[in-house]
């Protein structure tokens, strides 16, 4: 396994930083984090126009058909600016659930729009009992003169906010398992359909979305009514991979500040990073920055190959970087002490992200669980 980048990899990560540097400075991200919607529409433009929210989507729907790990040098540098966007949920999420479960005049009629950028999709999972197994999808979709009616909520669904369509987990059936779950590509503005963004200490707005007898025709269905539970799982473990090297990228960047805090706060004469106790969290940082860059580019490299092991890498990336981050950033708030809470110098938008994203597309224990049911032991 040789996890180097390559010559044009190399290109992408540079023209992406430099785009970032110059877009994304810390009061612009706190400035988006601080709006009502907590989307920048000149920054989604010029993500789109760049070709980011087509590189994963087939040439043949407008896309450049990229592999994962061009996207995840893409994503480490989003990460590492704390950049704001609704990429994940449209051209990653959505976009895989499409790819995964649609038809063929599915993909013709979305797929396009979303690699232009031209419409956000969002991708609602969660519900009020919060979790990422199928017990947890409960929200009825029940059939009345030929087409589906949706009642009840979805809760902590970025992007819902701002999205034009929705891809909504829904069960046809009853239970808890994998059978009865279904997804459907349902209209923002559809009837019904009522959106709050969730308020609280987070990064990237979040919403609770309001289904109160939604009507989706039939043929919104992506794939068979009841059987779209290996779709949603491969939509999301590429997903799961991307965010971990989002998460990756913040890591990275909170040791950073860390050591050049380290480096030139002086107290008692000297810099504070000579002090062995501040040393030791630099050190901290470093090791949780590196543990998660490496098993999430892993983690992408063995879907890009197709490996059978792939979704255990995965797994094994979002339960390193669900620990690792927020650690990092701990650390990190140690190094600085005081400074570090002010909004302004730029750490707690890491931080905010980290608690937040711990959780999101499951945390550590979810997936060291998954990751045991998936080795079977």
């Amino acid at each position: 396994m040789d996890l180097t980048l390559t010559e044009i990899q190399n290109l992408l990560q540079n023209s992406t930083r430099e785009f970032l540097e110059a877009e994304m400075p810390k009061s612009r991200v706190l400035e988006i984090d601080d709006s009502e919607s907590g989307f920048a529409t000149d920054i989604w433009q010029q993500i789109a126009e760049l070709g980011y929210a087509g590189m994963l989507i087939p040439e043949e729907y407008g896309g450049s058909g990229n592999s994962y790990t061009d996207m995840g040098v893409v994503y480490e540098t989003m990460g590492y600016y704390a950049c704001p966007s609704p990429h994940h949920s449209s051209a990653v999420l959505a976009a895989h659930a499409i790819l995964e479960a649609g038809s063929s005049a599915q993909k013709e009629s979305m797929l396009p729009a979303i690699a232009s950028g031209q419409q956000i999709f969002a991708f609602a999972y969660t519900e009020p009992d919060y979790g990422w197994g199928p017990g947890v999808v409960q929200l009825p979709a029940t059939r009345r003169n030929g087409n589906y009616v949706l009642n009840g909520a979805k809760l902590f669904i970025p992007d819902a906010n701002v999205c034009d369509e929705m891809i909504v987990v829904a069960r046809t059936s009853e239970g808890t398992g994998e059978d009865g779950i279904s997804m459907f590509v349902v209209d923002s503005n559809s009837p019904g359909i009522s959106v709050r963004v969730q308020t609280g200490w987070i990064g990237p707005k979040v919403c609770e979305v309001i289904f109160d007898n939604v009507e989706v025709p039939a043929s919104n269905a992506l794939g068979a009514i009841g059987e779209a539970w290996p779709a949603v799982e491969a939509a999301r473990d590429r997903g799961t991979a991307l965010i971990s090297v989002f998460m990756a990228g913040g890591t990275q960047r909170v040791y950073d500040m860390a050591r050049e805090y380290s480096q030139t706060r002086i107290a008692f004469g000297v810099p504070i990073g000579t002090f062995q106790r501040v040393q030791d969290h630099v050190i901290d940082a470093l090791n949780d920055a590196d543990s998660a860059k490496w098993s999430a580019f892993e983690a992408l490299w063995q879907l890009d190959e197709g490996m059978p092991s792939a979704q255990v890498s995965v797994s094994m990336a979002k339960s390193i970087v669900s620990v690792g981050f927020p650690r990092a950033c701990d650390a990190s708030h140690h190094v600085h002490g005081g400074i570090g809470t002010d909004l302004e110098y730029g750490l707690t938008q890491y931080t905010k992200r980290a608690r937040t994203l711990q959780h999101y597309l499951g945390d550590a224990q979810y997936h060291k669980a998954r990751m045991a049911r998936l080795l079977e032991l």
